[in-house]
């Protein structure tokens, strides 16, 4: 299982403005339900250099949020919530433990084949692998290498 470290930097993963357009598509289609709530899974803590995950870009999302729509103009302003962004892959992967999540059905890896299975050297999967060893738990992943 991979577990080198992460390389400083923006990586080679980096998606140009992916939660800007993400936030943006679930802004306005929180506008047309009336809700006021956003919630995202971004993480800051084991941070891989994505600058769309830093508390700072929440902030200024919501920020635009509330200047860029009627809803928020008319009194009804939007909050957006990031519950994972302080939290280290090991207390996440921890919390979905509890709340049962199969973690075999699930996948980070930027670069997965056709059949599913993470590279396991690309920063999120050298990210997922570690949490799980500091968890103290068994990486079900699957990689391309092998278990």
């Amino acid at each position: 299982m991979p577990t080198a470290g992460v390389q400083p930097g923006i990586p080679v993963t980096y998606v140009p403005a992916r939660n800007t357009v993400m936030l943006s598509l679930a802004l306005a289609w929180a506008e047309v339900l009336g809700a006021q709530d956003i919630f995202l899974g971004v993480n800051a803590v084991d941070y891989s250099g994505y600058p769309d995950c830093r508390p700072e870009f929440i902030r200024a999302f919501e920020a635009l949020a509330n200047l860029a729509t009627k809803a928020a103009v008319e009194g009804h302003p939007l909050k957006l919530h990031a519950p994972l962004i302080d939290m280290s892959k090991a207390q996440i992967i921890e919390q979905g433990g509890r709340l049962g999540v199969d973690f075999g059905l699930t996948v980070s890896c930027y670069q997965a084949d056709a059949e599913g299975r993470a590279c396991g050297v690309c920063d999120s999967c050298r990210l997922r692998s570690q949490g799980f060893v500091d968890a103290g738990l068994a990486d079900p992943t699957r990689y391309a290498g092998g278990n």
